[in-house]
């Protein structure tokens, strides 16, 4: 249970670049992009007693974490931001995971040579209290190009842990 370092607003870096895929580009990501994603919903399912369906609005309404930390990443490049986010314990706990889950996996909306992108961390990565479902970056609304709207920040982990254009759980 570890915490990641957190840092200073004054150690934020000036640019939070985008790593691997910087815009999905289908019709139906570009369609909620467009609204503001105000008709988008974050999906909760597979192994719990209480799947939910919940919106940008509601993700934001529920309690709030925010946490200034570096992001690592595989590429070779580190940049410190500010994320704010519900923590996923939170929505998993809203859900209540049936006993026999194991892990969590994260269903985005980009894809990577031809399928939809995905990523997984265990139950102990789940619940960490610096892991939140970021909607904002540095203060203001994810953009497209971090993420949009919900990313992963699953600090004890590299960059690609990270999962961007988060729609189900």
């Amino acid at each position: 249970q570890a915490l990641a370092r957190e840092f200073a607003p004054s150690d934020t870096s000036p640019y939070f670049r985008s790593n691997g895929t910087s815009d999905p580009g289908d019709a139906t990501y570009a369609a909620h992009a467009a609204a503001g994603f105000a008709d988008w919903k974050l999906t909760v399912g597979g192994l719990v007693e209480h799947p939910l369906a919940l919106s940008l609005d509601q993700v934001r309404a529920l309690p709030q974490r925010t946490q200034i930390t570096r992001h690592d990443c595989v590429e070779g490049w580190s940049a410190i931001g500010q994320w704010t986010g519900p923590q996923l314990a939170a929505i998993l706990q809203m859900a209540k995971l049936k006993p026999e889950a194991r892990y969590i996996v994260f269903h985005c909306a980009d894809s990577v040579e031809g399928a939809l992108y995905y990523e997984s961390v265990d139950l102990v990565d789940a619940f960490h209290p610096q892991t939140i479902v970021a909607h904002q970056l540095n203060g203001a609304p994810l953009p497209v190009k971090n993420g949009a709207p919900l990313r992963m920040r699953i600090e004890r982990q590299l960059g690609y842990k990270h999962a961007k254009y988060v729609n189900a759980i």
